[in-house]
C-alpha cells in the first residue's frame, strides 16, 4: 500500500530540495537576473525533467515517458503565454528587476498548489462523468479559434478587479519597502506593491489552468503524469522569462501555434470515444504546431513592428 505513494513522496522531497538550493542559496539576496544566469538555470530546469522523464521510461516503459514529454511540451508551450503577461503586469507596477524573482518564486508555489487541485478536481469529475469529456474538448476548441482570431486587449493590471478588492481590505503603501509583500508601521499592517502583484500573477495562472488542465487531460489521465509535467513546467517558467524577457516580441507568431495546439487537443478530446490518436502522432502534432509558430516568428519580417518605429 506504501509503496503506491514511494514516487509521490520522492517527487515533492526533489522539487522542495530544488526550490529550497534556487531561493536558499542562489537567490538567497535580490538580485537581477542576467541572461546567462537564466538561460543557466533554464537548462537545469530542462535537463531535470528530460532526466525525469528517462526514469519513467526506465520504470514505467515508452507510454507513460511519451505521455509525460507531450503534457511537459504544452504545459511548457502555454506557459510562454504567461510571460508576456507578467511583462505587463512587472511594467505597469515598475517592479525593478531584483524584486522580480521573489514575486514570481512565491507565485509559482501558489500556482503548483491551484494546479494540484484543478488536477485532482478534474479527474475526479471525468471519473465520475465521463460526458463532461466532450464539454473540455469544445471547451479548448472554441479558445483555440478564439486565441487565434480575436487579438488580445492590453489592460492596465492596476485597474484589476484584485486590486480594487485588495485595498478595500488592507491599506497600502506606494514603496517597495526592500522586496516585502507586507510592513507593519505605526502597529498597523499594510501591504506593498509587490503583494498586488503577486495577487495579479496568481489570478492571472489561475485563467490559464483553466485552458492547461484540460489540455493535459486530452494526453492522459496518469494523476503522476499530468501532475509531474504540470510541476517542471511551471518551475522552469521563472528561469525562462529573464532569459526571454527582452525577446517577447520576436514570439508575434507563437499564439497561432498555442491556437493549434488548443484546436487539435479539443478536437482529441471530443473524438476520445470514437478513434484514440495514438501518443506519437499527437507529440509529433503538438511540436510541428509549436515549432512551425517558432520558426515563422524568426524567419518572417516583422512589417508593422518596422512601420511602426519609422
Amino acid at each position: 500500500m506504501f509503496e503506491q505513494y514511494l514516487p509521490w513522496i520522492g517527487f515533492h522531497v526533489f522539487i522542495l530540495i530544488a526550490l529550497a538550493i534556487d531561493l536558499g542559496v542562489f537567490h538567497r539576496d535580490a538580485h537581477a537576473v542576467k541572461v546567462r544566469e537564466a538561460l543557466t538555470w533554464s537548462g537545469i530546469w530542462l535537463s531535470m525533467a528530460l532526466l525525469f522523464n528517462a526514469g519513467i521510461f526506465y520504470f514505467r516503459g515508452k507510454e507513460p515517458a511519451l505521455e509525460f514529454l507531450a503534457g511537459y511540451l504544452i504545459e511548457w508551450s502555454l506557459s510562454i503565454d504567461n510571460l508576456f503577461v507578467f511583462l505587463t503586469i512587472f511594467s505597469a507596477f515598475s517592479v525593478p528587476q531584483k524584486f522580480q524573482h521573489r514575486v514570481l518564486f512565491w507565485g509559482i508555489l501558489g500556482a503548483l498548489a491551484m494546479r494540484a487541485i484543478f488536477i485532482f478536481a478534474g479527474l475526479t469529475l471525468l471519473s465520475h462523468f465521463h460526458w463532461l469529456i466532450y464539454v473540455f474538448g469544445a471547451f479548448l476548441l472554441l479558445t483555440g479559434i478564439k486565441l487565434a482570431l480575436v487579438e488580445k486587449k492590453e489592460e492596465d493590471p492596476r485597474n484589476h478587479w484584485l486590486v480594487r478588492l485588495a485595498k478595500r481590505w488592507l491599506p497600502f503603501t506606494d514603496a517597495l519597502h526592500d522586496g516585502k509583500f507586507l510592513i507593519r508601521q505605526n502597529q498597523r499592517l499594510l501591504g506593498t506593491p509587490l503583494l498586488l502583484v503577486l495577487l495579479i500573477v496568481e489570478a492571472t495562472d489561475l485563467i490559464f489552468a483553466a485552458d492547461s488542465i484540460p489540455a493535459i487531460l486530452a494526453i492522459t489521465n496518469d494523476p503522476f503524469i499530468v501532475y509531474t509535467s504540470n510541476v517542471f513546467a511551471i518551475l522552469g517558467l521563472r528561469s525562462l522569462y529573464f532569459a526571454l524577457a527582452g525577446m517577447m516580441s520576436a514570439f508575434r507568431y507563437l499564439r497561432y501555434g498555442l491556437a493549434g495546439v488548443l484546436v487539435f487537443v479539443g478536437a482529441k478530446l471530443c473524438l476520445t470515444n470514437i478513434y484514440k490518436i495514438p501518443i506519437t502522432a499527437s507529440l509529433m502534432v503538438i511540436a510541428s504546431l509549436l515549432g512551425v509558430a517558432i520558426a515563422c516568428s524568426i524567419l518572417i519580417e516583422d512589417t508593422k513592428g518596422r512601420e511602426a518605429k519609422q
